[in-house]
């Protein structure tokens, strides 16, 4: 039989009632209405709150790195999150961290990701240099603003309320980036306003977090792979460039005839569990940081490089730019919905979707605010021009490939 590997040498800053950060880690930006009699954890009612959110379920329309695929078994946006959460929970078990934090950080790590993927943020963080916005887009930063103002759920009035996530969970969200450079993650004792960090400044606020960084990053390099070998992405040469990568750092004495993805994550998250202590963080071997430092600079030499994705990037480009452009011109302050009303039968899809966006996200008609029971924060003056163009960015930032494809598609066609 198997021995399980399970160290748990972490149960003592695991984020956990006995941890002296646990008051701060639950807080909450807000009030959530107590449940009597209710079974769950503080972070496992997070978890329910991101799993039902609409945010979640468009994930499976967004790219991961394939845009707007139509093979169903191409890894989407949801199945990236879903494989960082089952990686980050087999770490947590066998460190003995907190696995409902976990999970729900991983449930959540993504909500902000725009269509295209990432080749989409940088579109859109070019049109916010261009358009002189006061803060860039990254996409850690638009998941937080996705779970802090954004995404809504009914509560028991009928009313649309914010998720108002707990601390730890924004943290993880917001400190999530997997693009680790260095070894050795160890979290942050301070709390900080985690809506003034810049990209990449704090390591997370819980180890809970750390894991899920790390398994990000774990997550994309076995299924990068296997996608892209779907779409016969790799040459005899590549296929053997990176067999030679794995056979140099295996722990196997069999000559590798092919590379399988899974069994490179599974010995590089059985290393880190073996080798990381709370001393020194969560480490890998050096032999195997290395492999995995490899094996990402693989697939972005011959995945996200590669020049079959050009001709969709130029399209990505001209479908993000033209719709934000199209919606810049309707701005009249005030006479904004009127405007936007007039146009309704021309482009029915984009137009009505919008005007219910700045109904229910900004200050242009509280009355039907509270009728439709949007009881969520507003975010946006509407006679402040700043303010409606960042209403576009959000607006769009939400969307799916597949609905911004369709939204461009009526705006071109007669």
């Amino acid at each position: 039989m198997q021995k399980q590997l399970r160290q748990e040498q972490f149960k003592e800053v695991a984020m956990t009632p006995d941890n002296p950060h646990w008051e701060i880690a639950i807080s909450r930006l807000g009030h959530l209405a107590p449940k009597s009699h209710d079974v769950r954890s503080e972070f496992e009612r997070d978890y329910n709150r991101i799993l039902n959110s609409s945010a979640y379920s468009r994930l499976k329309h967004k790219t991961q790195v394939f845009y707007a695929t139509t093979n169903d078994h191409v890894c989407t946006r949801i199945e990236h999150v879903n494989i960082v959460a089952s990686v980050a929970k087999s770490i947590a078990r066998s460190l003995g961290l907190n696995v409902e934090l976990v999970e729900a950080i991983a449930f959540g790590h993504d909500l902000g990701h725009s269509p295209f993927g990432h080749h989409g943020e940088r579109i859109i963080a070019e049109i916010m240099a261009e358009e002189n916005f006061p803060n860039p887009f990254w996409h850690e930063m638009n998941s937080l603003r996705m779970v802090d103002v954004i995404e809504t759920l009914p509560n028991y009035n009928g009313e649309n309320e914010n998720l108002n996530l707990t601390y730890a969970v924004r943290d993880g969200i917001v400190c999530h980036c997997g693009e680790v450079d260095e070894n050795y993650l160890k979290p942050r004792d301070e709390y900080v306003d985690l809506t003034t960090m810049k990209k990449g400044q704090y390591m997370p606020y819980t180890y809970e977090g750390c894991a899920v960084k790390i398994s990000d990053k774990l997550a994309y390099i076995g299924r990068d792979i296997q996608d892209a070998t779907l779409y016969g992405m790799f040459t005899k040469k590549d296929f053997a460039v990176l067999k030679q990568i794995a056979q140099n750092f295996m722990k196997t004495d069999v000559k590798l005839k092919q590379v399988n993805p899974t069994s490179l994550i599974y010995q590089l998250v059985t290393d880190l569990c073996e080798h990381s202590n709370p001393d020194i963080g969560l480490t890998f071997t050096p032999e195997n940081f290395e492999m995995m430092n490899q094996v990402k600079q693989f697939i972005l030499e011959k995945v996200c490089m590669n020049k079959r994705l050009e001709p969709f990037m130029e399209y990505a480009n001209l479908v993000i730019r033209t719709v934000y452009k199209f919606l810049k011109g309707y701005y009249d302050g005030r006479g904004t919905i009127s405007k936007l009303k007039k146009d309704t039968k021309l482009y029915p899809t984009l137009i009505v979707a919008f005007r219910k966006w700045l109904i229910k996200y900004s200050n242009i008609d509280p009355a039907l605010r509270e009728l439709r029971k949007y009881n969520n924060t507003v975010i946006y003056d509407i006679d402040n021009y700043m303010d409606y163009k960042q209403a576009i960015i959000d607006f769009i930032s939400c969307m799916t490939d597949k609905f911004i494809m369709r939204v461009y598609t009526d705006l071109i066609t007669f």
